[in-house]
């Protein structure tokens, strides 16, 4: 390994709850069988990679009053598919997404202290929050919580979990907490000894100026879509530029966008290869439902290789229920529209167009370069990656890419330690009595 080089972070998204994944590639996989979660993590310790991550849905996505069929269903809790994990795999972190809107802090501190005990300090969590009414029909306090309230309760719910993995000392002294606050109150024991990265490595989401704040405050990892050099290099300052305040320094906090990567025997293979993959990944069926999200509106008799509709979108939409909300659709749909008159696009070939693009495209020197032009230059830490196909979408990159970033000094041969805090260099929290 080259000495002063940035070294890169990588870790892997398991992919599904998204218009990623190709469903209709034979290679494509179960989202349910073990086996599939199984062959993603080991792929991932395989590339020496940080850690695997798994995402959450509270509630199954519904379009149009029906159960959203492009979307995975069934798939299996994570903290639970994390501890069968630990049991198949050796240094990998395993990260799971846990909403902090619908669950209590004693409940889930137990939960992650136990994956981090049985995996020998590799857990992390990605703290979420939600605002919505209808994944709160699902959960006994309902869609209660006002979107503006949403971070006022995160902060407080991760302060509270912390106070009760802080309870043991060290030495394995266990001792009393008690908490006052607007969200929560509670006080007793902890039962579960600290673990031996001393707590859970916490990862937040979230790219509002709240998000933001929220992250530089109290996260090891933000997990961000800013996955261009331009956005990424703004992003990275101004969250890296809060830590100060907070009494942190830049390596506190890892940052580490979520990317896509398409890889071929050339660039221009790789690139007719992508396009492809966005034709898979935008079938004409996802086509109709793609613009429905935008318009609100039932759009089934349109021709998904015909212009777009004529019509207005309806801003008061429920038509699609459990998705992050368009936040201006007239807007969006004025822009479509240009989009379509301009280039002379169909409604696929507009979805096509405005869709996300695969974040990484070529050959694997020229994927492995881009990767450490980002790291080096301060647009990101590392890597989230989220592969299209389950469960082997990331073979080629852990047998193509890795070894040229090995090549180049910049990611580890060898795992150095054997909890996550050590793959990512942070520090394990120092204990300071009964305070989060």
């Amino acid at each position: 390994m080259s000495r002063g080089k940035k070294q890169v972070h990588l870790a892997a998204h398991f992919p599904g709850v998204n218009s990623t994944t190709v469903w209709a590639d034979p290679r494509s996989g179960s989202q349910i069988d073990f086996s599939s979660f199984e062959h993603l993590a080991r792929t991932a310790e395989r590339g020496l990679f940080d850690f695997f991550f798994l995402a959450e849905g509270l509630r199954l996505r519904e379009h149009a009053g029906r159960i959203h069929d492009l979307d995975v269903v069934g798939r299996p809790e994570s903290i639970t598919v994390l501890n069968a994990l630990a049991a198949v795999t050796d240094r990998l972190g395993l990260a799971a997404t846990v909403n902090a809107t619908f669950n209590e802090p004693y409940e889930l501190a137990r939960r992650l202290a136990s994956l981090d005990h049985l995996s020998a300090g590799r857990a992390a969590w990605n703290v979420v929050t939600s605002s919505d009414a209808f994944t709160g029909e699902n959960f006994r306090r309902g869609g209660f919580l006002d979107r503006a309230d949403r971070y006022t309760r995160a902060a407080e719910f991760l302060g509270v979990v912390r106070k009760l993995w802080n309870s043991w000392t060290p030495d394995g002294e266990p001792g009393a907490f008690a908490h006052s606050g607007p969200q929560f109150r509670i006080e007793g024991s902890f039962p579960v000894p600290r673990s031996p990265q001393g707590q859970p490595v916490v990862i937040q989401a979230g790219d509002s100026g709240e998000g933001r704040e929220f992250a530089a405050s109290a996260a090891d990892v933000i997990f961000t879509r800013h996955s261009t050099l331009e956005a990424g290099r703004e992003f990275y300052a101004d969250v890296k530029g809060r830590l100060a305040r907070y009494g942190r320094q830049p390596g506190d906090l890892k940052i580490m966008p979520g990317v896509t990567y398409v890889l071929g025997d050339s660039d221009a293979d790789a690139q007719e290869r992508a396009a492809e993959i966005r034709r898979q990944q935008v079938s004409p069926q996802n086509a109709i439902l793609a613009l429905e999200q935008v318009w609100g509106r039932d759009l089934s008799g349109y021709d998904p290789d015909g212009p777009l509709p004529d019509i207005d979108p309806d801003p008061d939409s429920v038509l699609v229920q459990g998705r992050v909300r368009v936040a201006d659709p007239i807007g969006v749909a004025r822009k479509w529209r240009a989009l379509s008159e301009e280039k002379g696009l169909s409604i696929r070939q507009t979805v096509i167009e405005t869709g996300s693009r695969q974040s990484f495209v070529g050959s694997p020197a020229t994927v492995a370069a881009a990767l450490e032009e980002f790291v080096a230059t301060d647009a990101a830490d590392g890597f989230i990656l989220v592969p299209h196909l389950t469960p082997g979408g990331l073979d080629d990159f852990v047998d193509r890419v890795v070894p040229l970033l090995q090549e180049r000094g910049v990611f580890r041969t060898e795992y150095a330690g054997t909890t996550l805090r050590s793959h990512l260099g942070l520090p394990e929290p120092v204990w300071k009595g009964d305070t989060p």
